[in-house]
């Protein structure tokens, strides 16, 4: 085929038709990945909020998918970004392209089995089993009742059967009764419906396309698995890169709760003898029992009494699996509708039996830093019953994305934060890859693992292009330092002056970043007594919902927590002021965390830093990004933790931080916002 346009000429076809301007961090961006790609170097970009990353990173990969004829996979974190290349970039893109790379670019979306209708399930009503506390809620069992009806409606018209398109959306509770999971579905060959599955098609489609839009989970999923997901691809760009590390963490979590035993028995009911049910049911008692009785708390070891009742579970679960495919695994037997229940339970089994000989292993090595997973009992409230749940995660996933991710395609990260305290290499030692810095006596063995030699063959590099906006000029970062250090007796009295004030000098327009759910409704109540201006409260109502009528009314102020650090894209006037009540540590008795802490500290290195100060500096730039959001945008970010100003590690948070003019003088601050409120009148 004729030679394509270089990347820089394809970009700015593709502005001008958008209806955009060029800007020069989205050049330079586009310049870097194209080169990473021919390079096969792997790369990490932090590119500000404005700067028109996805354009960036799309061009030259649709280039390259349309030169090589190989699959670009694009991964994302939020659904909300993933509509937006599926929804409004791609195709604008596609359509702008079309000429210059001599076609039309293909592009399509997949996601996880389970977040698909399947035809045989909602065909064959196989109910899910209940939650334990919900067997006694007649109104969760109303509700649910209605939500199946309108998947039922759904599903008659629906052209993907991606969850996605139900709006309002519906409970997870309710779409287990249309969908199944990987591991539960029958396989196209031997499903009545195989032909007209949604999730086939999606796959088949995807297949087809030069680049692939999914998410962290999926990636993960495919990696971690070894069964091929996605298509065949030589080039991974992950968006939103910052997330990577906790969805994989997420994707490769087990659990082991009494009441998943028991519903893996009923599930088995009818299918296999009624001894190796009751077995299992027995295993199911002996499980809560045990675990009644002892605290929720990260595990070093396995308690006095846990092997001997996790043995029970793994062996009852082994049987059952026996009985239900006596014929090396095959389960294909009878009509579909009883394939199918066998199929569930043979899932609902695996699952047991996996996480039971996960728990009962983990601790055979004995050096606590050299083992693959942290093990720790929660206790869960759900509609007033305590659910303890045993869970298994890994200490750390930096080799796993290193051997299954980076060793197999040209990756391209980026977000609009990636750089902490300064530099790449506290996300990018997670990644699994290598550290850039000459001296990295504290990073080295971040997650509990020893970071990969400089002399490694593994290569990357990193760029930060910027962002359009003036910080400076356009924000002020205030640090309350003249308030006390936050206790852990909830928000103080003089926190709630502050709001106060601060609030009341911005008319409104507030987005409180609270670092708990009790805070910030805490801080709701006594501030709607308070001010003249309504409040919003994080699950108050659906957060999409919410932040609308946050967008729609200048008035208003948001109050809420984690999702809204990262989940809040609103520009113009409405918002003027971010308030973040603390430092967002992790909490003390974090298991994951504090494990990956200490395994750091084991090998010298300095844990508080690697980890707690990590994890803080990124959730303190996500919270302050959601100040400007557009160029014309003008505020405040309001930190009340007084110990970024006064402790040691104060000022590698900062250097996290866009570049805003700092003071802590509640004056200067006060008069500023009185200002942007007298104008936005």
């Amino acid at each position: 085929m004729p030679e394509l346009p270089p990347v820089p000429q394809l970009l700015a076809t593709a502005v001008h038709a958008l209806g955009g301007k060029e800007r020069v961090g989205q050049v330079t961006m586009a310049t870097a990945v194209d080169h990473a790609i021919d390079t096969k170097e792997h790369l990490a970009v932090q590119a500000g909020t404005g700067t028109g990353k996805s354009l960036a990173y799309l061009v030259p990969s649709l280039r390259h998918a349309v030169r090589t004829g190989r699959t670009v996979v694009v991964s994302t974190a939020t659904i909300a970004l993933q509509r937006q290349l599926v929804d409004r970039d791609l195709p604008r893109l596609a359509e702008a392209l079309s000429q210059p790379l001599g076609r039309a670019a293909k592009f399509a979306i997949l996601k996880g089995r389970n977040n698909y209708l399947c035809l045989n399930k909602i065909n064959s009503v196989i109910p899910d089993e209940p939650q334990e506390a919900e067997l006694f809620d007649a109104f969760a069992i109303s509700r649910l009742g209605r939500e199946v009806q309108r998947l039922n409606e759904w599903a008659s018209d629906t052209e993907t059967g991606d969850r996605d398109e139900i709006v309002p959306g519906v409970t997870d509770r309710a779409w287990r009764q249309v969908s199944v999971s990987s591991r539960e579905c029958l396989g196209k060959s031997r499903c009545p419906f195989g032909q007209d599955c949604f999730a086939e098609r999606a796959r088949a489609e995807s297949a087809q396309a030069d680049v692939v839009v999914t998410n962290h989970a999926l990636l993960a999923i495919d990696a971690i698995s070894g069964i091929q997901v996605l298509p065949e691809h030589d080039v991974v760009v992950i968006d939103e890169a910052h997330e990577l590390v906790d969805r994989v963490t997420g994707v490769a979590t087990a659990e082991l709760a009494a009441a998943a035993v028991s519903a893996a028995a009923r599930r088995c009911a009818k299918l296999i003898d009624q001894q190796e049910v009751d077995r299992l049911e027995e295993a199911a008692e002996a499980w809560h029992t045990v675990l009644d009785e002892l605290p929720a708390a990260r595990w070093d070891a396995l308690p006095d009494g846990i092997a001997p009742v996790l043995a029970l579970v793994r062996d009852a679960a082994w049987n059952a699996r026996t009985a239900l495919a006596p014929q090396g695994g095959t389960t294909a037997q009878g009509d579909p509708e009883s394939a199918a229940a066998r199929t569930q339970a043979l899932a609902a089994i695996d699952e047991v039996h996996d996480s039971a000989v996960r728990a009962l292993t983990a601790f055979d090595e004995p050096d606590p830093a050299k083992r693959h997973d942290v093990i720790w009992l929660a206790a869960d409230e759900i509609r007033g019953v305590t659910r303890r749940t045993l869970r298994m995660a890994p200490l750390s996933v930096g080799g796993l994305l290193r051997s299954r991710l980076f060793g197999t395609a040209t990756v391209v990260l980026t977000s609009a934060t990636l750089q902490i305290g300064g530099s790449f290499d506290g996300l990018a030692i997670t990644w699994g890859l290598p550290a850039q810095a000459a001296n990295r006596s504290d990073t080295a063995t971040a997650n509990g693992a020893e970071a990969p030699s400089d002399a490694d063959t593994v290569r990357w590099s990193s760029l930060d292009v910027g962002s359009p906006f003036d910080h400076a000029k356009s924000g002020i970062l205030y640090v309350a330092k003249h308030l006390p250090a936050p206790g852990r007796d909830g928000l103080a009295p003089a926190y709630l002056d502050e709001i106060e004030r601060l609030i009341t000098a911005a008319g409104g327009r507030t987005l409180g970043l609270f670092s708990s759910m009790r805070a910030a409704r805490a801080a709701t109540e006594a501030l709607r007594e308070r001010l003249d201006t309504p409040v919003l409260c994080q699950g108050d109502d659906a957060t999409g919902a919410l932040v609308r009528k946050f967008a729609d009314d200048p008035e208003t102020s948001l109050f809420g927590t984690l999702s809204l650090w990262q989940g809040v894209d609103v520009p113009g006037p409405s918002l003027s002021l971010v308030i973040l009540d603390r430092i967002p540590f992790p909490r003390p008795d974090d298991p994951l965390l504090t494990a990956r802490q200490r395994a750091v500290e084991s090998r010298g290195g300095n844990g508080f830093m690697t980890v707690a100060a990590n994890h803080a500096a990124l959730l303190l730039a996500q919270g302050t990004g959601r100040l400007l959001r557009s160029v014309d945008d003008r505020g405040v970010v309001a930190i009340l933790d007084s110990r970024l100003a006064t402790a040691r590690y104060g000022g590698y948070l900062r250097a996290s931080l866009p570049p805003y003019w700092a003071t802590s003088d509640p004056e200067v601050v006060t008069k500023a916002l009185m200002r942007l409120t007298s104008a936005s009148a």
